[in-house]
């Protein structure tokens, strides 16, 4: 034991050992995320790293740790866009890792050495926020959007949904990483354990208390409605002929609303008649609304456009969704005339899509005017846009993606777990329909509707939706969990600020005292 103890000291002596180590540590959360979706690991994950930070002997040294173990957890949580973006996903890899160094620096300031009660009571507030903060910025949409956020790893574990209707996906976040910080101190300062222990009681409590008491939406009936997934199809047209012989299968079953994946037309249909009479026929066979996607250059615009729109029994109904959020490098490259070699090493976009300006409500004839909210590809990843859409008055929330380029990765899983997450948020039964898998249904408590399809289907199923009324407290707060973080830290900027002009001493000393 004492060998392996020692073996383990020496390697992090190393700084190439201790680099590793920050990597492997940083990587480690990725599997709570699908596919092996070890939700539970999402509590112990971060514990390693922390331990690993505090014991920098420097700010310099626990500011690289938090950058390698950033750079380990977005390369694990991405590496499906190894084989699009090859040796470009290390180098996004490491530049938005970095947004982890200043994290590792407030873990240091606050776990180092032999802090007291307060200080450790502090971390158990300070990390989890600081952690917080890495994702907000992080999750803006040209940075590459909130994909992998810690929370989102609770997608299938009812408390935490129950959470995520109160807070968000930010709220889960802040827990998990509390939990790991109240873990990590007694490993590290034994004698700290009453804070510890008195931090995994809270979070346990309020856990317990959201479960027990927090509202819950109230039943509003149902609506039946039809996911097409045509499955890996060679061609446009042959994946549009797929798509219309599956549709053709729902009728007779009382489908409401027929939902096809994205970039499931080629062709706008304002400029292709043909293929709007063409839809507008196959609605009017099965006796339900076509909500498909338009991937191709609007009448009058320039540019391509990826488009949700509304098929009836007379053709395009005038709805249309622009996805306003787009893939980078995926569908438009930032800074082209930098960057533009992006597409001489990997699979980035050889011509930038166009965006929406505004989100719509679709009102669904064929279901009784039910008003759904669509969103495109990796948009349901962001909270917000789910969020407005319900409040201005969603009944069912919609995505539309196509994952077919990542067939046989974790992103499909992925990419399909974020509408439990956001139907819980928002108290909103949603839809993910895709061309090639993985499609899912989930109510509005984030619970599954019906069977999911898979990667290895090509099928049309039905699903009895449930929908609800009321409104969930994140939709009518918002991100209050998030500005709960930036106050603990502002208000912990401004104390170690007054002590640093009043005691530059103990502020040179590296702040050793308890805080």
């Amino acid at each position: 034991m004492r060998e392996a103890a020692g073996w383990w000291e020496k390697a992090l002596a190393s700084p190439w050992g201790r680099g590793a180590a920050a990597v492997v540590a940083g990587a480690l959360p990725a599997l709570a995320f699908p596919a092996p979706a070890l939700w539970w690991l999402a509590y112990v994950a971060l514990v390693p790293w922390l331990l690993l930070v505090r014991s920098a002997r420097t700010n310099r040294r626990a500011a690289l740790d938090g950058w390698l173990g950033g750079a380990g957890f977005m390369l694990a949580v991405h590496h499906w866009l190894l084989p699009s973006l090859h040796v470009f996903i290390l180098v996004l890899a490491a530049l938005l890792g970095l947004l982890w160094a200043p994290w590792g620096v407030l873990v240091r300031h606050l776990l180092h050495g032999a802090p007291g009660v307060r200080r450790c009571a502090a971390a158990l507030v300070l990390v989890p926020s600081g952690w917080l903060m890495v994702e907000l910025v992080r999750s803006w949409e040209y940075l590459g959007g909130p994909w992998g956020l810690l929370g989102a790893s609770q997608w299938q574990v009812p408390p935490a949904l129950r959470l995520a209707s109160i807070g968000g996906v930010w709220l889960l976040s802040l827990v998990i990483v509390s939990v790991n910080t109240a873990l990590a101190v007694p490993v590290a300062l034994p004698r700290a354990r009453v804070p510890a222990v008195a931090g995994l009681l809270v979070c346990a409590v309020g856990g317990g208390a959201a479960w027990l008491w927090a509202p819950v939406p109230r039943a509003a009936g149902s609506v039946r409605i039809g996911v097409v997934q045509p499955g890996e199809v060679a061609g446009a047209e042959a994946r549009i002929a797929r798509g219309e012989a599956l549709t053709r299968s729902l009728a007779g079953r009382g489908v409401q609303l027929v939902v096809w994946g994205e970039s499931s037309v080629n062709r706008d249909l304002t400029r292709s008649p043909a293929m709007a009479a063409r839809l507008g026929a196959l609605s009017k066979d099965v006796g339900a609304d076509l909500l498909v996607n338009v991937d191709g250059r609007h009448a009058g615009q320039p540019g391509i456009y990826k488009s949700s729109v509304l098929v009836g029994p007379h053709g395009a109904t005038g709805h249309r969704y622009d996805k306003m959020r787009l893939v980078p490098f995926g569908e438009y490259i930032p800074l082209r005339s930098v960057l533009g070699w992006a597409t001489h090493v990997g699979k980035a976009a050889d011509q930038n899509r166009m965006r929406g300006t505004r989100q719509v409500l679709m009102p669904v004839g064929s279901a009784g005017g039910l008003r759904v909210g669509p969103l495109v590809c990796f948009e349901s990843a962001f909270p917000d846009m789910s969020r407005q859409l319900v409040h201005d008055g969603a009944q069912l929330l919609v995505a539309q993606s196509s994952t077919s380029t990542f067939q046989d990765s974790w992103a499909p899983a992925q990419h399909a777990s974020l509408a439990a997450l956001r139907a819980a948020e928002t108290w909103r039964p949603m839809a993910h329909a895709t061309l090639t898998g993985v499609s899912a249904v989930y109510g509005p408590r984030g619970e599954p509707v019906g069977d999911r399809l898979g990667t290895e289907r090509g099928a049309a199923a039905v699903y009895d939706v449930p929908l609800a009324e009321g409104t969930s407290p994140y939709v009518r707060l918002g991100d209050w969990a998030l500005y709960g973080a930036m106050v603990a830290l502002g208000v912990y900027a401004v104390v170690k600020g007054a002590r640093a002009l009043s005691s530059p001493r103990g502020a040179r000393e590296g702040g050793t005292a308890d805080s």
